[in-house]
């Protein structure tokens, strides 16, 4: 009987808090900075730049491939006499042509996502990349059916994306979840974690992503070094 007792006190398993969890893309869901390097390093030929060093292409992503490239621009010699939109549609050229011969799911992402879609997750991308080109990333890398809505910087027209709320609010309304409704987004820039706290949400940050600052120094409500501890560190939430 006291056995019995001692069963029955335990506590029953909470449901998991959150219905949708958005991800970034690029530093995020997907180290893309190969591809993304590649493209830009195309682009400065055009105009006789040097290529930016390997392992400086991280310092130069976030809020879309117009930041990397308006970045790297002014990093070497400026913009004077250079039309940058027509570089910047070279570099989509150049990237649309080779988006993932280098891009990767970080470690531990491809089951982290199967272990929040086991529990009913909704799941979601919220970038600054175009969305077409997220759309066709995703596909190539076979990620695309996990989603159930893929947003881009561009999908709600100029000015609107992150770190404006208007990108996570517009997942939200997607999903079509019964009240009462609760979302968590997970970035790796100031990017995310200002468009997430502008939109009421609470934010992961990645340690592992591309980093505009610190991690623990975004403003994110938590920050995770793998995959691993995302379910646990969004549980805690």
């Amino acid at each position: 009987m006291d056995t019995i007792r001692r069963k029955l006190a335990l506590p029953f398993q909470t449901a998991f808090p959150f219905q949708i969890v958005g991800f970034d893309l690029d530093g995020t869901l997907l180290d893309t900075e190969q591809d993304l390097g590649a493209a830009l390093n195309h682009a400065l030929s055009l105009i006789g730049r040097a290529p930016v060093a390997a392992d400086s292409v991280r310092h130069l992503i976030g809020g879309g491939a117009r930041q990397m490239l308006d970045r790297a621009l002014a990093g070497s010699g400026g913009t004077a006499d250079i039309d940058v939109d027509r570089l910047h549609t070279e570099l989509i050229g150049y990237y649309r042509q080779h988006i993932a011969v280098h891009t990767r799911l970080y470690p531990g992402g491809a089951a982290m996502l199967d272990a929040l879609a086991q529990r009913g997750v909704k799941l979601a991308v919220v970038t600054n990349k175009l969305e077409a080109l997220a759309e066709q990333l995703l596909d190539e890398m076979a990620l695309s059916e996990r989603f159930y809505t893929i947003i881009g910087g561009d999908t709600l027209g100029p000015g609107r994306g992150k770190p404006k709320p208007d990108l996570i609010l517009e997942m939200i309304a997607r999903a079509a979840c019964k009240p009462p409704l609760r979302a968590a987004f997970v970035g790796d820039t100031s990017f995310d974690t200002l468009a997430a706290r502008a939109a009421g949400v609470p934010c992961v940050a990645v340690r592992f992503g591309y980093n505009d600052l610190p991690a623990d120094e975004l403003g994110a409500d938590a920050a995770i070094d793998h995959y691993d501890d995302l379910i646990p560190a969004l549980e805690r939430l």
